[in-house]
């Protein structure tokens, strides 16, 4: 199967180690941003969500305008549009950039950061709400005709959507987390379950763990992994660059990051207890410098060993990839120039076997 490579798309540029570049939202970054991918040979860009950053439906709306090839996913929490709106949201996104939209549902998994949208929620409820999220927008891009849902957090009579999906039969639902919550609820109805870069047996174990549930509902479930991939022409200066990216995060954290509430950075945190460096160079102290807040786990070396230990992921299952640079603009480049065609060239070869 061939790999999805993901990037990052933000309407400011910046990082653990750089200070935000230019205003909070300028249309012209993420127009170069987002091109800069696209030539970069890049399936897909990740747009966030956060709640205290600009729309990320409008962000990518406008850096669909800017690409001809490049797909968009885009992270929307459900609890603050119903599903019926915001599948026609999203339908209407996909028809106007004829099929390169895709949905990542973010349950949410700060207590205090949900509720500086007024979400108070508790955690095992917020998955569940997820999953009757994802039921109803399944149900308003497909239902042939007017439906009805009554569930537990929705509740709809008579709803139709007569905008569809232009991907048939619709548009593709990621999603991701931690918790065992996060697997039970969210693998039977989700195409893609999202990953952080952790080390690859437990990540093996994980993965097993969501097949398991996803077979229940016969879901033919895929993974996403996420790295942050930091390259230079020898291993030593690759080292080099690693350890120098953790000094400047440390320097802008001396007190230390924040302890994550969410299971998955706890499962990062805890990797990075065992061990600084796992499997071949799966570098963990970023993650623990950073707090563990999102992809926050580097894979370190030159092009030819990255790739290999992306290959592996993939070899578990992991069909999309998604990969984002501390220095954004000039790790993009280098990625399309050295990593994403090794990569594909590795996957192309592994696929022919």
């Amino acid at each position: 199967m061939p790999v999805e490579m993901i990037g990052w798309v933000a309407p400011q540029v910046s990082s653990e180690i750089l200070d935000p570049q230019g205003p909070i939202f300028c249309p012209d970054t993420v127009a170069h941003t987002a091109k800069l991918h696209e030539d970069a040979g890049f399936d897909r860009v990740l747009v966030g969500y956060f709640t205290h950053a600009p729309d990320g439906f409008i962000i990518a709306t406008h850096a669909a305008t800017a690409t001809e090839r490049l797909s968009f996913l885009i992270a929307h929490r459900p609890g603050f549009v119903s599903p019926t709106l915001a599948a026609r949201k999203f339908a209407t996104l996909d028809q106007l950039t004829r099929g390169r939209v895709a949905v990542h549902i973010i349950s949410g998994g700060s207590d205090a950061d949900q509720a500086k949208d007024g979400d108070y929620a508790a955690h095992a409820d917020r998955y569940r709400r997820s999953a009757e999220y994802i039921e109803v927008l399944k149900k308003a891009w497909t239902e042939p005709g007017p439906f009805d849902h009554h569930g537990d957090f929705y509740r709809v009579d008579g709803a139709y959507s007569q905008i569809r999906c232009f991907q048939n039969p619709r548009i593709p639902v990621y999603g991701g987390g931690g918790s065992d919550s996060a697997v039970a609820e969210l693998s039977p109805h989700i195409d893609v379950f999202m990953l952080w870069g952790e080390p690859l047996d437990a990540t093996k174990v994980f993965m097993q763990r969501v097949r398991q549930v996803a077979s229940t509902t016969q879901n033919p479930i895929t993974f996403s992994l996420s790295t942050r991939p930091t390259l230079a022409d020898t291993e030593g200066k690759a080292w080099d660059k690693a350890r120098d990216i953790l000094k400047r995060i440390q320097t802008r954290l001396p007190n230390g990051a924040p302890t994550p509430q969410n299971v998955g950075s706890q499962r990062l945190l805890d990797a990075a207890a065992a061990a600084d460096v796992h499997d071949s160079c799966l570098y963990m102290e970023l993650a623990t410098a950073a707090g563990a807040r999102g992809n926050s786990t580097m894979l370190v070396g030159t092009p030819d060993t990255v790739a290999k230990a992306m290959l592996r992921y993939y070899q578990l299952g992991a069909t999309s990839l998604l990969i984002r640079g501390y220095d954004p603009v000039l790790d993009t480049v280098q990625y399309g120039q050295e990593l994403i065609p090794k990569v594909r060239e590795l996957i192309a070869a592994e696929d022919a076997v």
